[in-house]
């Protein structure tokens, strides 16, 4: 059987992988093995963590509503309930702006 000598493919492999192992700490961006394992750790942290990051922001948006809302006397799933009523085409992201950076205008909302 002939010898396969694949150096030139292995070594673009391996500086594939350091190149992106550049700003982990000691071994986990020098070392071709552990810099291996802790890219695919990485890669699906990242993966799991986008995500998650959806969730978080939904779960912000809701209590900056709410905890606006509370001030002026109702509950967020009332008001959620009236918006749906009233066919606003405002989500939690935009009504969450709106609360922090344009309170009368959050106020008409309620009011209407």
């Amino acid at each position: 059987m002939v010898r396969i000598r694949r150096g030139n493919v292995a070594k673009k492999r391996r500086k594939k992988v350091l190149k992106l192992t550049k700003g982990f700490r000691g071994a986990h961006s020098k070392l071709f093995r552990t810099a291996n394992q802790q890219l695919m750790k990485g890669l699906k942290y990242s993966y799991r963590d986008r995500k998650n990051r959806k969730r978080l922001f939904r779960k912000l948006w809701i209590i900056r509503i709410n905890a606006t809302i509370r001030a002026y006397g109702t509950n967020y799933s009332s008001f959620m309930g009236h918006l749906k009523k009233m066919q606003y085409g405002l989500n939690r992201k935009v009504l969450s702006q709106i609360a922090i950076l344009d309170r009368p205008t959050f106020v008409k909302i309620i009011e209407s």
